[in-house]
């Protein structure tokens, strides 16, 4: 479960990210209070513009982020990033203590925050296999994923008390120190035990190629379709917690409960998920049919704590999903071109957000939260489908020889795709080669 913390360079990651993951956690949950009560008399319309401004650059920025990521070293790139974030997070804690932060200073410093996200988490998501090689990728992906939801139990909690005890203010001041953390962490590696980064020639590195690559590839056409089903109607969680919540009778105390069972459920399926050996397609779509599943049993259930219980288990779902889907996607992408699919994947991921958010929104308002739930559930029952379809049409699935009702997942059957990558020569230039995903033995179903 834990074996890319045996490699140096991972521990000074993991700890790292821990830290400025509870920082990060903190923030946004300050950034939220000061924007409803600091800012503005209670206007939840600005929270969610202050959160569009956020979000929105890395989906205008797909086109450049990605390039930049493939072409530069990522080592570097971070600590450019990491550093523009600290000092953003200085700025608003500094305009808070003087008094002098307003509205539309906000949205434009969060917009900043946006751009800089926009370049830190291509780059991130790549830097991990720069960090651990292909061989131990799904495993630190995993824990990757369990640092951030380790971070979602401590983070609010912890930036609500500071948010009493020293003001908003201070809150920002402390998440821009735990930067340092992943600073630290980033300058102590070993430079020598980073994998070697295949980077593409200065004007080859294009989205295109990206996107004419994903397109050669079914199984990432199937991966990308499924993460937007369920990224659009399916993980709109603050939507089911705060309208469950109000649904059963409870206080802001019941959705902070909720998002936390949520939050139990998530670090569990990332701690198992950093188990596997490695990131399947087919874990990918059981997770997607158990969220729909326990998506519909939650709308079902006639009280609160129950409904939270099974919360558990729509998070174990959830992260399970996606935790598995951006292992399969790091580590059978051409190295030369990780860093655009990548920001691909996350901008499919967050653009879904924009899109099925007010479906979901607007169901929850006309038919109630069960029936936004169910929405939600369908979704990721749906996506599940796509995933059997392909597995089945495919060819990958097979009657066992040896069994008459057994079948089999034959998983040795290369995809073939064309794309362009780096010449073995030492050169940069960049040629049209046909590879194929690194083939695997059959494993039973």
């Amino acid at each position: 479960m834990f074996r890319s913390l045996g490699l140096f360079n991972y521990r000074m990651w993991f700890l790292g990210a821990l830290i400025s993951n509870v920082g990060a956690w903190m923030q946004a949950t300050a950034q939220d209070w000061v924007v409803l009560t600091e800012l503005t008399d209670h206007d939840a319309t600005a929270v969610g513009i202050t959160m569009a401004c956020q979000f929105g650059p890395p989906l205008v920025l797909v086109g450049v982020t990605g390039w930049v990521a493939d072409r530069f070293d990522r080592r570097r790139l971070l600590l450019l990033t990491q550093s523009s974030l600290g000092i953003l997070s200085i700025l608003i804690g500094v305009l808070l203590l003087t008094d002098v932060l307003t509205l539309p200073m906000m949205l434009a410093l969060a917009t900043l925050f946006g751009v800089a996200n926009a370049f830190d988490a291509p780059a991130r998501q790549a830097f991990v296999t720069d960090i651990v090689g292909r061989s131990h990728a799904s495993n630190a992906v995993a824990l990757n994923s369990a640092s951030f939801n380790m971070a979602r139990l401590i983070g609010p909690a912890v930036g609500s008390i500071l948010l009493i005890l020293v003001g908003s203010g201070w809150v920002f001041i402390i998440n821009a120190a735990t930067f340092a953390a992943m600073l630290a962490a980033i300058m102590l590696m070993r430079t020598s035990e980073l994998q070697p980064s295949m980077r593409s020639k200065k004007g080859s590195g294009r989205l295109s190629d990206g996107v004419k690559y994903v397109m050669t590839r079914p199984d990432l056409v199937v991966t990308f379709t499924m993460a937007f089903l369920m990224g659009a109607f399916g993980m709109n969680f603050p939507i089911f917690a705060s309208t469950m919540a109000v649904e059963f009778g409870r206080d802001a105390d019941g959705y902070g409960l909720l998002s936390s069972a949520l939050a139990v459920g998530s670090l569990a399926g990332a701690l198992l998920a950093a188990r596997r050996d490695r990131a399947r397609l087919r874990v990918v779509m059981l997770a997607s049919a158990g969220f729909g599943a326990m998506s519909i049993v939650s709308a079902a259930m006639p009280g609160y704590l129950a409904y939270a219980l099974v919360c558990m288990a729509i998070g174990f779902c959830t992260v399970t999903m996606l935790t598995t889907a951006n292992g399969f996607v790091q580590t059978t992408t051409d190295p030369a071109l990780r860093g655009r699919v990548l920001a691909l994947y996350l901008a499919v991921m967050m653009g879904s957000t924009p899109i099925g958010a007010p479906i979901i929104g607007a169901v929850a308002d006309a038919w109630g939260p069960r029936s936004a739930i169910v929405v939600g559930g369908i979704a990721g029952l749906l996506a599940a489908a796509i995933g059997a379809a392909w597995l089945l049409f495919s060819g990958r699935l097979h009657r066992a020889d040896a069994r008459r009702f057994a079948l089999t997942i034959d998983e040795t059957r290369p995809v073939t795709v064309v794309t362009p990558v780096v010449e073995p020569t030492g050169t940069d230039d960049v040629v049209a080669q046909t590879n194929a995903v690194p083939t695997r033995p059959e494993r039973r179903a």
